[in-house]
């Protein structure tokens, strides 16, 4: 593997990084209040249709441009079936199958698949660091949800459950490098991320209505505030911070913020559900920390 110098984080990348962790982290239990009466993907077209709008808003607002060749919108089709449709869609149907400890588990894989495919479809350098630090931190969730794991029962459902949630995590880091090779052609973020939820909640609407599922909405509280929750901070805050942070620091480094969001989650159960720390768990957070500090430090200069 190859090692080369990366350059420290800034202020910026700190608050680009905060911002994500716990836009995510707190989406969890947004996501929960959307679960039960609208079906999943009905759920998932509301919300990036609803947040499709925001981000070419604050596009305009930042004046990039909005039009763009045929071929790019291509790939914006493309990001947003990865990023915006697939990743969500499978893990909300793994998610009928398995714990929700190991759908954490499984997504941190992120940190560690960027790596290699961002060596393989980026050309990108190998940091050792950064290989360290994904396995330490995946290591670190899987000890924190190790009860919810050993809970989950290896039948046929489970596995079709393991095997969605494990195509979504890869159609997520697919996601990143398009996204990745899109800011590398210098393509603004938001204008490209807006096209991407608008495709992505489009090809979502397309697939539920050949699958004959009602477009209907829950008028609760609870449904409407996570819904708006989901697509305005989740989505276009967190979605806006990734992407730019991803183009600064890549892939690799970027993807560790998936491996954060368990731990961010369960500081949230902590405080509104009572869930009470054991020394497994608080082990497992310290690997977390620690590939923390691998994955974000430079390593020396020589």
């Amino acid at each position: 593997m190859r090692r080369v110098p990366r350059p420290r984080f800034t202020p910026l990348d700190c608050g680009l990084y905060a911002a994500v962790a716990f836009a995510w982290g707190f989406s969890w239990i947004a996501m929960h209040y959307q679960v039960g009466v609208v079906e999943p993907e009905i759920s998932v077209v509301w919300r990036f249709l609803l947040a499709a709008p925001m981000m070419f808003t604050v596009a305009v607002m930042r004046r990039e441009s909005l039009r763009f060749p045929l071929r790019d919108h291509g790939a914006f089709l493309a990001l947003g079936i990865a990023l915006f449709c697939t990743n969500f869609a499978l893990f909300y149907y793994g998610a009928k199958w398995i714990a929700s400890g190991l759908l954490a588990v499984i997504f941190s894989l992120a940190s560690v698949l960027n790596v290699w495919l961002g060596a393989l479809v980026l050309d990108a350098a190998i940091d050792r660091r950064v290989v360290a630090g994904g396995i330490l931190g995946f290591c670190g969730v899987a000890a924190m949800f190790y009860p919810e794991i050993a809970g989950t029962r290896l039948n046929p459902q489970a596995l079709v459950g393991l095997a969605l949630c494990l195509g979504g995590t890869l159609s997520f880091c697919l996601g990143n490098m398009i996204s990745a090779r899109l800011q590398r052609r210098k393509l603004p973020v938001l204008a490209a991320s807006a096209w991407a939820m608008l495709y992505g909640a489009g090809a979502l609407a397309i697939f539920a209505r050949l699958r004959g599922q009602p477009f209907r909405i829950e008028p609760t509280f609870p449904y409407l505030a996570g819904l708006l929750y989901l697509a305005l901070i989740a989505s276009v805050l967190a979605f806006a911070c990734y992407l730019t942070l991803l183009g600064r620091i890549g892939v690799d480094r970027a993807a560790y913020v998936t491996v954060m969001l368990p731990v961010v989650a369960l500081g949230v159960s902590t405080a509104v559900e009572g869930y009470r720390w054991t020394m497994q768990a608080a082990l497992g957070l310290a690997a977390v920390l620690a590939g923390n500090v691998l994955v974000l430090r430079a390593p020396p200069r020589r």
